[in-house]
């Protein structure tokens, strides 16, 4: 996906870079608002209806979203402001469709963090302020962050589960599977997998909720534990999405060699990450890898060289390299039978 910047060669364009942090916090306190969830339900309100229907002041509330509306989010038709598609498809709470879930966390975990990006690099700290532990102790903090992930399989899930043939394996686990969303897009579109989540034993009654959605109670399991001191189930296929990111290179390591007594003979181990080229020139991915230093103690996007450095050491015998969606990479790895 191409990538633009404001023109860095002119004062102005300097400028401009310098304040989208302004957009992005617009969007996130429109997400935080519920904004597209009360336009999605009205069809579309005047400004004095949103003011009252959000509970606003009403003091900026026009350039908020004139601003909304520049940046093609909302569509404006008179006095009224409604939905843009993209918006009315993604940003509506409760919809099957909402990747919301990941600005949420952004707007309460990242946006504060990234305001003390200079300390975290002088002191190679993270700047949450927060936890995993103390995450999964705070119940609405947790639904907020497995919302996060859901938005994120939501996108990679069903590219996942056509592009990659399931045919031949009868199983899938997913480490770090959070609630399930990622194993129930899998096993829906595959009918004949069993599917498995491994991941702390917090996460199971958000599991449970999610499969009993798509009613794949009885096909898709829950196991609780930690993969760093629990052994793994096993499966034909091992997922490892949106997990070694969290980790330093060490650690990654001992999870691929973990997997890889989970995988079954003549299965297969799946990685994909935002995962950047030894000089990696991509914005969006090289954003991630900022966003893991203040939020982990250890964690970045790292090479994909890494990767299949270290699954062909641990014992896989062949290993392929994709894109997946539009910012990660699929490492996939065969176990010889």
């Amino acid at each position: 996906m191409a990538q633009t910047v404001p023109d860095v060669g002119t004062p102005a364009g300097i400028i401009r870079l310098g304040n989208m942090f302004c957009d992005a916090k617009a969007l996130l306190t429109a997400v935080e608002l519920r904004l597209f969830t009360v336009l999605h339900e009205k069809g579309e309100a005047s400004e004095g209806e949103i003011k009252e229907a959000l509970g606003l002041h009403g003091r900026g509330l026009g350039d908020f979203l004139s601003l909304l509306t520049a940046l093609e989010l909302l569509e404006r038709d008179g006095g009224k402001y409604r939905n843009a598609p993209g918006a009315d498809t993604y940003l509506v709470q409760g919809e099957k469709t909402y990747v919301g879930g990941f600005l949420e966390r952004s707007n309460r975990n990242l946006y504060p963090a990234w305001g003390r990006l200079s300390e975290g690099l002088r002191t190679g700290q993270q700047q949450s302020g927060s936890d995993f532990d103390a995450v999964t102790k705070n119940p609405h903090i947790l639904r907020q962050f497995v919302g996060m992930m859901d938005a994120l399989t939501h996108v990679v899930g069903p590219e996942l589960a056509q592009k990659y043939d399931w045919s031949g394996h009868a199983s899938v686990l997913d480490v770090g599977g959070a609630r399930g969303n990622l194993c129930s897009i899998i096993t829906k579109h595959h009918p004949h997998l069993t599917g498995h989540v491994f991941d702390l034993p917090a996460m199971e009654p958000l599991f449970d909720e999610r499969v009993a959605e798509d009613g794949l109670t009885e096909r898709v399991t829950f196991h609780g534990g930690s993969f760093f001191t629990d052994p793994l189930p096993t499966a034909d296929v091992v997922i490892l999405g949106h997990v070694l990111h969290d980790w330093d290179e060490t650690q990654r390591a001992q999870l691929i060699a973990k997997a890889y007594d989970a995988v079954n003979p003549g299965g297969t181990l799946l990685i994909y990450d935002r995962m950047l080229e030894d000089e990696s020139t991509h914005i969006e991915n090289l954003v991630i890898s900022l966003d893991m230093l203040l939020v982990t103690d250890g964690g970045e996007e790292y090479p994909v060289s890494e990767a299949v450095a270290v699954a062909k050491k641990v014992g896989f015998d062949e290993v392929e390299v994709s894109p997946l969606s539009e910012y990660d990479t699929l490492v996939v790895c065969r176990k010889k039978p």
